[in-house]
């Protein structure tokens, strides 16, 4: 029972055997994060047209809801820059930014989100995020990333701009650079320099004066803090807020309040599309870090647990005035590397997370926009990855082209069409790979029982015997290729008495399939040729056996190739020539 419970709650699993020294270590990764997170987390609700104070509070009880029922020992939860930008194209075209109903939507989004995570994860569907190819993401985020940072510019010049694609961002900014404000120009190219500086340069100085690797590490990551601190100050002191110069201004001093989405037919309606796509990348995108660090420290990640925890935290994120959250990659990364040991942690930077919302957001009053918006570009930008188009361009045309439309889809219309886009893509793109299974003519290895590919090796072959190996499951999408592939290949070989489909890489045939292979099997019947199967696995058979092909099969179904090669053939086998690998 114990085990059962533990199961659906992780807690019960790692908390039997929490110690003093796992303690310690949960705590100072606690510390370091949360360091990291204040900045973060008033950057991304700042990104997602929220009030910072949104950020805080969508970092507190996902946190400690996921460490109750997730599985990673080292992913942090909260916003993270695809979602927030997700989160403000979908309800942009809804509600006015800075109005009630704008955050009521967006407590909606991050409900709806929550829902279908957990549906998903008690309906176990963790496998549908395998339909998402993982070009077709590294595009969609290499385009986002671009369309963040290029967001970002408006709070970097001190001027308006509006839009939810490049075109639109471009032509928006560069209508208003007329209005720049010089002082918001500079805080904002001084504070991007030095937190792009703070992430190459500052470790390998202060290890070269003397500083031990963790305290650099730690100096490094809290770079951000440095940033809003001098320029926070420097807004104080200079008076820079009356100059023109946007900031944070007042950031309630409360915990989280209790909040209620709006469940309101129209709008959940109007907000249900964008909640899915959000739910699928925000799950993606956290599987994939979790996955990664688990590996690390051979730990075990179960998909759709982690589904129900993700869940947990956006349902949390609803009801205590936040926004859709998922695992990020740069916190968690950095949680792993700090030494968390257990999600405790997280809960325990939830903790500091409280503690600063309570004392310490009179501080950021002075906080100047524009240094928030360089913490997001400089966090963003090492998303953006234009490799992974002369990867897939040397390695799959296919993949290639899928990646390019979803970057450019992205870039012209949007976030929410090129998450659409994406999701077709992948989809259309595994669908067009499996309708045209690769299917090899093989004859036999000389002095051996293994049968290869004729146009690759020196093997023997039988006039009358076509054996066919099929390297692909066979279902409704394949089924007429492989049809019409044995037509067009018996019509043009009169000596042909026997077909042989050799479906060792066969895992599925279904009822489209089947009834192909019936249709295969009566069109060689009336040419007097026979069908025949081999190295059919035990799955595939006890399928066939429930229908009536066996019985009408007009041939049989062999236990290896070399079986049926050893009775079928009636003729001096003839070597085949073979082609240039």
């Amino acid at each position: 029972m114990n085990m059962r419970l533990s199961k659906y709650l992780p807690v019960l699993d790692w908390g039997r055997s929490y110690t003093r020294e796992t303690l310690s270590n949960d705590v100072i990764a606690a510390v370091i994060v949360t360091i990291m997170l204040i900045p973060q987390s008033l950057a991304y609700a700042l990104l997602a047209g929220l009030p910072p104070e949104a950020g805080i509070y969508a970092s507190i009880l996902p946190i400690i809801l996921y460490a109750i029922f997730g599985t990673s020992r080292a992913l942090a939860v909260g916003p993270v820059a695809v979602v927030s930008l997700m989160t403000a194209a979908a309800i942009g075209n809804i509600a006015e930014t800075g109005t009630m109903g704008y955050a009521i939507a967006a407590l909606t989004l991050a409900f709806l989100s929550g829902a279908i995570l957990l549906v998903m994860g008690v309906f176990r569907l963790g496998f549908l995020a395998n339909f998402l190819s993982h070009p077709v993401i590294a595009g969609f985020i290499t385009a986002s990333g671009i369309l963040i940072a290029a967001s970002q510019l408006k709070h970097i010049l001190g001027i308006r701009a509006e839009g939810h694609s490049l075109f639109d961002l471009l032509v928006s900014l560069v209508s208003h650079l007329g209005d720049t404000n010089w002082i918001t120009l500079v805080i904002g190219v001084a504070a991007t320099a030095f937190l792009f500086w703070v992430r190459k340069g500052l470790k390998p100085l202060l290890r070269k004066a003397g500083l031990g690797p963790k305290l650099a590490d730690v100096a490094t990551k809290a770079g951000p803090v440095a940033a809003v601190f001098v320029t926070t100050l420097a807004t104080w002191g200079l008076g820079l807020n009356g100059q023109g110069v946007a900031i944070v201004g007042d950031v309630p001093q409360s915990l989280p309040p209790l909040t209620m989405p709006s469940l309101d037919p129209t709008l959940i309606g109007q907000l249900f599309i964008p909640a899915l796509l959000i739910s699928i990348i925000g799950f993606v995108e956290s599987i994939s870090v979790a996955q990664t660090l688990a590996a690390k420290r051979r730990q075990r990640i179960d998909p759709d647990q982690e589904l129900i925890g993700l869940g947990a935290a956006n349902l949390g994120a609803a009801f205590t005035g936040g926004f859709p959250v998922t695992g990020g990659f740069s916190r968690s990364v950095v949680n792993f590397d700090a030494g968390a040991e257990t999600p405790a942690a997280g809960a325990y930077t939830a903790l500091g997370l409280a503690l600063a919302a309570v004392a310490l957001t009179p501080l950021v009053y002075f906080l100047p926009k524009a240094t928030l918006a360089a913490t997001i570009i400089v966090a963003v930008l090492s998303l953006v990855d234009f490799s992974i188009l002369r990867k897939t361009w040397a390695y799959s045309r296919a993949d290639f082209f899928a990646v390019a439309a979803t970057i450019l889809l992205t870039l012209g219309f949007g976030v929410e069409t090129g998450v659409s886009a994406g999701v077709i893509l992948s989809i259309g793109l595994h669908l067009y790979k499996t309708s045209r299974p690769h299917v090899a003519e093989v004859g036999l290895v000389p002095g051996t029982h293994h049968f290869r590919n004729v146009m690759r090796h020196k093997v023997q072959t039988d006039d009358s015997v076509l054996t066919l190996r099929v390297d692909e499951s066979l279902y409704f999408v394949n089924a007429r290729f492989l049809e019409d592939l044995i037509q067009n290949r018996v019509a043009q070989d009169c000596p042909i008495k026997h077909v042989v489909l050799m479906c060792s890489a066969v895992n599925e045939i279904d009822f489209s399939a089947l009834e192909s292979l019936e249709s295969i099997n009566r069109r060689l019947g009336e040419l007097g040729i026979g069908l025949h199967l081999s190295e059919v696995k035990g799955p595939v058979m006890d399928r066939l056996r429930k229908s009536h092909f066996l019985d009408e099969l007009h041939g049989q179904v062999f236990q290896s190739q070399y079986d049926a090669w050893t009775a079928l053939t009636t003729t001096r086998p003839r070597p085949m020539p073979a082609a240039a690998e």
